[in-house]
């Protein structure tokens, strides 16, 4: 970091910069750092001038940053929330606890982990979980986390991830709904609004043996979609990294008798930008092993869909 030191006029200066900018006041900038006004001021002039630009307007009173004053501010902020994020993990582990950030999807979280997060955590005691929901498409970099969940085609290059599965979809709804075998009614099919075309246009034939029109319900959060399937609203198209913990326990059963693959996988990858924690690769080996475990009993419960063929 000589750069930056030589940047700066002293590592108080951002300190003091922060407080002023925080406030919008020099003096109240004084009172939190327990200084007087004229040492706030004598400081950020000296930083202004060492910088060579002007960091705020002074008005009446106030401390209004200036555009280069709002870019180093937000930097500076990036920067202080990540230095004391890093000593709340040590005081934690000194503590014997740590921190573990996972960026999964909202869907995988409500419907996959939240049944089994009790397990989960007596099986870390130590470790406080944190979440980076991610509402649509699980991709894009996995960056200031532990661990992240991502799809990628099976020709892309490996980028270091961990199978947890291929992606492997069933159709998926309520025994409620099943049940209802007027076949002049039409299936209300529930769809995620970003899926391209009609998933149910793929088969030719579904369980409930409705031969009437077919109604769409859509939304653009998928954890939104299995509720909606759960609720008795219509068929969803069921991801089983997501929706295997209600088809293992009944709340959801098969649409159809046919699984569909694509060329995708699903991957824990670790991030780019920090060497994957132990704790970390820990806890990504028991989610694989769970959801392995739990395929497996789909299999037994229903052995012509071929669950562990298709996802393994």
């Amino acid at each position: 970091m000589p750069e930056l030191r030589r940047m700066l006029p002293s590592s108080n200066a951002l300190f003091v910069f922060d407080a002023a900018a925080r406030n919008g006041s020099f003096t109240a900038a004084a009172a939190e750092l327990n200084v007087t006004q004229p040492a706030v001021s004598r400081m950020l002039g000296q930083f202004e001038e060492h910088l060579g630009v002007r960091l705020f307007d002074r008005k009446a009173g106030r401390a209004v940053l200036t555009e280069e004053g709002e870019l180093l501010y937000r930097r500076v902020l990036e920067g202080f929330r990540s230095i004391e994020t890093g000593l709340v993990e040590i005081e934690r582990r000194r503590k014997g606890t740590e921190t573990v950030t996972l960026s999964v999807s909202s869907a995988f979280t409500t419907h996959w982990l939240m049944p089994r997060i009790d397990k989960l955590q007596r099986e870390f005691p130590q470790v406080d979980l944190r979440f980076q929901l991610i509402s649509g498409a699980l991709r894009g970099p996995v960056e200031n986390v532990d661990l992240g969940m991502r799809f990628r085609d099976r020709d892309e290059p490996s980028t270091g991830g961990t199978l947890i599965m291929k992606e492997v979809m069933l159709p998926m709804c309520s025994p409620g709904y099943l049940g209802e075998t007027d076949p002049a009614e039409g299936n209300t099919i529930i769809r995620l609004a970003e899926t391209p075309g009609d998933w149910a246009a793929d088969y030719a034939s579904l369980l409930t043996c409705r031969r009437g029109a077919a109604k769409a319900l859509s939304f653009t959060d998928y954890a939104v979609v299995v509720q909606a399937a759960l609720l008795g609203q219509g068929i969803a198209l069921g991801w089983l990294t997501v929706a295997s913990h209600w088809l293992l326990t009944g709340a959801l059963v098969p649409a159809s008798d046919r699984l569909t693959t694509t060329q995708r996988i699903c991957e824990f990858l670790p991030p780019r930008n920090r060497p994957m924690r132990p704790i970390a690769a820990e806890i990504r080996d028991w989610i694989i092993a769970q959801m392995q475990s739990e395929i497996a009993a789909i299999d037994r419960l229903y052995p012509k869909l071929g669950a562990m063929a298709a996802c393994y």
